[in-house]
């Protein structure tokens, strides 16, 4: 058992950090394949905020605490939006560099053609998007 003591403001931030991290974990995951307990601590922490004086953050569903509509609508998504994003061109940039360059292996010995190729990727990618993209397929 553990005490810690939290501003309201320092709670609120600890729910968008568990909420993040939960979806990371479980979002793509169907039922019965969750880790539960991410999910029970969660909502442990969800059903804080009716004791605590932010009654709109959480909602109960089906005997359950969650996340309320504002609190998922309040901005959340976007920043998992944009990390998603950000890890999508990087991902895809340092494979199609992999790929041109003919690299295998996980860490090249010398990785500056590596980077300097995915930095030219991540350009094109900042300017165009995917709209300049093709797959023969």
């Amino acid at each position: 058992f553990m005490n810690i003591e939290l501003t309201q403001r320092e709670f609120r931030r600890l729910l968008d950090l568990v909420y993040v991290g939960n979806w990371i974990l479980n979002s793509t995951r169907i039922e019965g394949d969750r880790f539960e307990d991410y999910d029970l601590l969660q909502e442990k922490l969800f059903a804080l905020c009716l004791k605590n004086g932010m009654p709109a953050l959480a909602e109960s569903w089906r005997g359950h605490v969650m996340p309320s509509k504002a609190f998922e609508e309040g901005g959340i998504h976007e920043a998992i939006g944009d990390y998603e994003d950000a890890v999508f061109f990087d991902i895809l940039a340092e494979e199609l560099a992999r790929r041109d360059l003919g690299i295998v292996e996980d860490v090249p010995e010398d990785p500056s053609a590596l980077i300097a190729r995915t930095d030219e990727y991540l350009e094109e990618f900042e300017k165009n998007g995917l709209s300049t993209i093709n797959i023969d397929i």
